[in-house]
């Protein structure tokens, strides 16, 4: 290989492994590559921010408008609330909320379906007495299966059939992928369906009965000084046998006491750790003789306008690795954070020394206006109010399905490209004020949007310098490398691998030359391994961290992270197994 292959192999590599390590958002992670391949010699500027002018990131801009006035109308909202609300759980239902769902998925983003449902979702199992981890996250992998059914389904598609125009061929047209991607997904759905009841243990959600799991949100509190509460013992005080929520720990100038006994003697100003239900840590906050120990933050915000929500803290979020007092959260957000949850692990410290991690899900006390002004931001993947009322259903929700309708009709019919349809439909809702300008612009993930830019200048390197074809070669040398069997198995393993540790485009455009180099070594149609290549970088369902949906249910649900290898594994070995003989047969014929 020449040094220009050998350099953008250490690139690679690099980019790699600061992207399976959370070093940086991978926006800035993906775009340093590209300056360092510029700055390198290997590309040139225009190849550099060829993607910037790329269909495939402005399609996927025009989409998200799309979803986010999907999501403001409650153009959903009729169906999911009919799906939801019978009685009964089990297979039934999980089919009832999973095929239209995926359904869903194939025309709309998939974040803001996740959004909307899982408060919905949430609620529907409290009344059933329901496991909402049964539901969370295999809905979960139900929308990123939709994803897979059009071209639009989800932006992997849209940067391969970008990265197959960048190449001089015709980009995938809107159910050019259906072939394959429909029986993949009918086969996931079928398998979840099947095995969820059987692999999924019953975790105790935040908000789920505290027998199940004890360890849920953790709420510190402080004795008020010369309070109802001040001198009493724990159980004089009424603290021992509280409903849903119980006292973890006792911290009296910064000696903690725990487990508390009752006969120990409150004094004012002694910090009380609680974990418990999220309502039942809500309402604490109304009881006589305690005190929030966010007060100083709370006292501006406790205001009958001000209510509580539930947020998740993402994985592109600054909020990650940081403690809310370095982030000054009060002043950033305008809102209080009054207690967290952490999958698996109880919090005893003060909340403003907690570092906060991927998936931590947060109580907040903010107005009104919080959901509206976070919701699209990268610090917080989801954003629901505490008893969740759901999206109002307005009087403009049939111009969305009528929009929607119409970019679908028009670019599967050929009369018009998706970017062109995808442009018109997002211009069309705010001409017809569903949305603002202002709110159009933010429903835009500007991170996302740059890790699929940048993102062609990575899969351009590969190409350009033979590392595409020089690995194409090594994997088609090897055991079962020389037959087209050997070689989707190898592509379509790869490409899931990589897709459970970086971003699912990423993923893509590193393995699109490949999958291009090793078509022609066979002498086959480089389409097939192109569409093998999108679906298998969608496809994700072993860890929380792999698709962004993934994560948004992980605290939720109160999952463990070996949950999700518990229940995506053998749906990842159905979905594979079925790209790779769709795709051979997609092939030969």
């Amino acid at each position: 290989m020449s040094w220009q292959a050998w350099y953008t192999l250490a690139i690679t590599l690099l980019t790699l492994g600061c992207l399976v390590k959370d070093v940086l958002a991978p926006s800035y992670v993906i775009v340093a590559a590209a300056i360092a391949l510029l700055l390198g010699g290997v590309l040139t500027p225009a190849e550099t921010f060829a993607g910037f002018g790329n269909p495939a990131p402005i399609t996927v801009a025009a989409l998200y408008v799309l979803a986010r006035a999907a999501e403001k109308t409650g153009l959903l909202q009729p169906v999911l609330e009919r799906l939801l609300g019978r009685g009964g759980g089990g297979r039934l239902a999980m089919a009832r909320l999973f095929v239209p769902s995926a359904a869903a998925s194939a025309f709309l983003n998939n974040t803001p379906i996740v959004a909307m449902l899982i408060p919905q979702v949430t609620r529907w199992c409290e009344r059933t007495r329901e496991s909402a981890a049964r539901y969370l996250m295999p809905l979960s992998f139900a929308v990123v299966l939709g994803g897979v059914i059009t071209t639009i389904g989800t932006s992997t598609n849209l940067v391969v059939s970008g990265l197959l125009e960048q190449s001089g061929q015709e980009p995938l047209g809107l159910f050019e992928i259906t072939p394959i991607g429909l029986p993949v997904a009918i086969v996931g759905l079928a398998t979840l369906i099947l095995t969820v009841p059987w692999l999924q243990p019953k975790r105790a959600t935040p908000g789920a009965d505290l027998e199940h799991n004890p360890l849920e949100f953790s709420v510190s509190m402080k004795i008020v000084v010369g309070g109802p509460l001040d001198g009493k013992t724990v159980e004089a005080a009424g603290l021992r046998n509280l409903q849903g929520v119980f006292l973890a720990g006792i911290d009296r100038n910064g000696e903690l006491n725990a487990p508390v006994a009752p006969e120990w003697r409150l004094l004012g100003g002694d910090r009380l750790t609680f974990v418990g239900r999220a309502d039942m840590v809500v309402d604490l906050q109304l009881r006589r003789g305690l005190e929030s120990a966010e007060a100083p933050h709370m006292s501006q915000l406790q205001t009958a306008r001000h209510r509580f929500y539930q947020a998740v803290v993402g994985a592109a979020s600054s909020l990650v690795g940081k403690t809310l007092k370095e982030l000054d959260f009060r002043a950033r957000y305008q809102a209080a954070v009054i207690a967290i949850h952490r999958s698996g692990h109880p919090i005893n410290a003060k909340l403003g020394q907690v570092r906060l991690k991927l998936g931590d899900t947060l109580i907040l006390l903010a107005d009104p206006d919080f959901r509206q002004r976070w919701r699209d931001r990268g610090d917080f993947l989801m954003v629901a109010e505490m008893g969740g009322t759901p999206p109002a259903l307005t009087k403009k929700a049939w111009i969305v399905g009528l929009v929607g309708l119409g970019i679908v009709g028009f670019a599967g019919s050929g009369m018009l490209p998706i970017l062109q349809a995808a442009l018109v439909g997002a211009i069309l809702l705010v001409v017809c004020g569903v949305l603002t300008p202002a709110e159009a612009r933010e429903s835009i993930d500007m991170d996302t949007i740059l890790v699929i830019a940048a993102s062609f200048a990575l899969g351009t390197a590969v190409e350009k310098t033979g590392l595409a074809a020089s690995l194409a070669e090594l994997a088609l040398g090897g055991p079962g490398g020389g037959s087209l069997l050997g070689a989707v198995t190898g592509l379509v393993l790869v490409t899931v691998l990589l897709t459970e540790f970086i971003t699912n485009n990423a993923a893509a455009a590193l393995m699109f030359p490949i999958s291009v180099a090793s078509a022609t070594q066979l002498g086959v149609d480089p389409r097939p391994f192109a569409i093998a290549v999108a679906l298998s970088a969608s496809n994700s369902f072993l860890t929380p961290i792999g698709y962004q949906t993934n994560t948004m249910v992980y605290g939720p649900g109160g999952y463990r992270f070996t949950d999700y290898f518990r229940v995506g594994f053998p749906l990842t070995i159905v979905t594979v197994t079925t790209v790779i003989w769709l795709t051979v047969q997609s092939s030969t014929a």
